[in-house]
């Protein structure tokens, strides 16, 4: 029971802090194609660990995690204005390496294709 709530909470602010960066954030080192992926929710509902995907290079990446990182009490503030929950997690922003290891696997498995596609058909030898 318990672990669906947290489930249903993590949802919740997936939904609501991704609405508050996109839409109330001006922190000039935050990228502008930033999204939530999940947030994990400690049991006691104290911290939280905001995961995001950032469209960019690797120092917009990290620009954005400090931006956000920096932003985090005014998130939280804004946030809770949007919920009625008794208490707020502190957020702590991480950056979501998810993405990138599935473009990465899909351009792997890309070239072995086109190498599969560009190898000469093998001969049967019949004896």
């Amino acid at each position: 029971m318990k672990k669906q709530r947290l489930e249903r909470l993590g949802s919740l602010l997936t939904e609501v802090i991704s609405e508050v960066i996109t839409q109330d954030v001006r922190n000039p080192n935050v990228a502008h194609f930033v999204s939530v992926t999940r947030v994990e929710i400690t049991p006691d509902l104290h911290y939280a660990k905001v995961y995001i995907s950032v469209i960019g290079s690797d120092t917009e990446k990290q620009k954005t995690i400090e931006g956000l990182q920096q932003a985090a009490a005014f998130i939280a503030i804004t946030a809770s204005k949007k919920m009625t929950i008794r208490y707020f997690p502190a957020l702590t922003f991480k950056l979501d390496t998810a993405v990138d290891a599935h473009l990465k696997i899909e351009k792997i498995l890309g070239e072995i294709e086109n190498e599969r596609k560009n190898r000469p058909p093998e001969t049967a030898d019949e004896e």
